[in-house]
């Protein structure tokens, strides 16, 4: 007779846990193996998985710490787990999630179904017109320092699930690999990059910031995405106060306010003139500042407006250079739109939502890569570029379809 296995798991569940992490791609873990590799052996990699998940002997692997450069300098440390630990950890996570989901506060929007980060920007500039403050909070190094005794209590708060407990302080455990093969011990932190961290960090920061704002300063309204938090206030002296509290606060859970990047800012705009150094603050890759506008009536004024934020277009503006589009001479433009519709169309879905015309003269860097493509395609306009912009715009009168982003920047014109 078989033994039962001390954890019900079912089978099913490791099997959609696998679709969906080869979904979302990814890269290998420490031991160099990738969904392709996992997938040559499926049903064997998936029972042996379910197999030691189910009789609790599952062990998971360092986590492989890879350093991504940050728009504004420096990098972010990410964690990368291998992809058996990243299918148990979707595993928990489906079982998680709709426990904790009806708990998470409304204004929480990162990593949750239903919920983008344009509906947080879409708040808060809505929340920046009826608020003429805000502070904007930076908790420094979060990802790294959350305490892990603090979020397995608030976990078990909500589920007294043996294998869930024992399997997330397992991951929580789990030592990084450094670059060099060394191993790193930790005993904070959650490895960004993991695939139950995003709800493990909002389960930690309901406790840590959501409900204690809810319960401490319920007349001041946030949105929170992660650990990006921006709170709105009545006055320059109620967001001071907050500020001082917050930072009490975020000790008292092993959390610590970034001195620099915490800041009050001040919502200037044509009805609200009072001088103040801080007039803006970024948010989700979307720069808050006074910005000219049109009202109703056809009059002009100034609104306190989201677009995208500068680095967000200098990005842009790389990515376009790293197509190398003039030496593509082999392709047809045609295939070029083809290539390239798919990342054109992210990004005016993204930067494009609000103030949209702060994305045009970026979008524009392509048609000028367009023109040296063709100056080395096409002899007759290799030293003539005005013939050649004449071309190109009667392409696109003719097809302005052709590129997502021609009629986005010309209308229908």
């Amino acid at each position: 007779m078989t033994q039962a296995k001390p954890f019900s798991i079912p089978k099913r569940e490791v099997w959609e846990a696998f679709k969906r992490v080869k979904a979302n791609h990814g890269a290998a873990g420490v031991d160099g193996q990738s969904i392709e590799g996992f997938e040559a052996r499926l049903s064997a990699h998936l029972y042996k998985l379910w197999n030691r998940l189910s009789s609790g002997s599952y062990m998971p692997k360092p986590v492989r710490k890879v350093d991504i450069p940050k728009a504004e300098g420096g990098t972010r440390p990410l964690g990368i787990p291998t992809v058996e630990d990243r299918i148990a950890q979707e595993v928990a996570r489906r079982t998680l999630e709709p426990i904790l989901e009806p708990v998470f506060h409304r204004d929480s929007y990162g990593y949750r179904p239903g919920r983008s980060a344009l509906d947080a920007i879409r708040t808060a500039r809505q929340r920046c017109w009826r608020y003429d403050w805000v502070l904007d909070i930076d908790i420094k190094g979060f990802f790294d320092t959350l305490d892990h005794e603090l979020l397995l209590r608030a976990l078990r708060h909500h589920s007294d699930n043996a294998w869930i407990l024992l399997y997330v302080e397992r991951w929580l455990k789990a030592p990084v690999m450094l670059d060099n093969g060394e191993l790193v011990e930790r005993d904070r932190g959650t490895p960004q990059g993991g695939v139950i961290s995003p709800l493990l960090s909002n389960l930690f920061l309901h406790y840590a910031f959501d409900s204690w704002m809810q319960r401490e300063m319920p007349g001041v309204p946030f949105e929170r995405y992660a650990d990006d938090i921006i709170c709105h206030c009545r006055s320059e002296g109620e967001a001071r106060a907050l500020w001082r509290r917050l930072e009490s606060r975020l000790l008292d859970c092993g959390l610590e306010l970034h001195p620099r990047k915490t800041k009050v800012v001040y919502c200037k705009d044509t009805n609200r003139k009072r001088d103040f150094n801080g007039v803006c603050f970024d948010f989700l890759g979307y720069r808050f500042q006074p910005r000219l506008a049109k009202w109703r009536g056809g009059l002009f004024g100034v609104s306190f407006l989201p677009a995208a934020k500068p680095t967000a277009l200098a990005d842009i503006r790389r990515a376009v250079r790293h197509w190398g589009l003039q030496r593509r001479s082999d392709k047809s433009l045609l295939d070029l739109a083809r290539m390239f519709n798919r990342i054109i169309r992210g990004w005016i879905g993204y930067y494009g939502q609000f103030y949209k015309s702060a994305l045009y003269s970026t979008l524009l860097k392509i048609d000028a890569h367009l023109l040296r493509w063709a100056a080395r395609k096409y002899k007759r306009f290799r030293q003539r570029p005005r013939q050649a912009r004449a071309w190109l715009a009667a392409v696109r009168r003719a097809q302005p379809d052709l590129f997502v982003h021609w009629r986005f920047v010309y209308g229908n014109g």
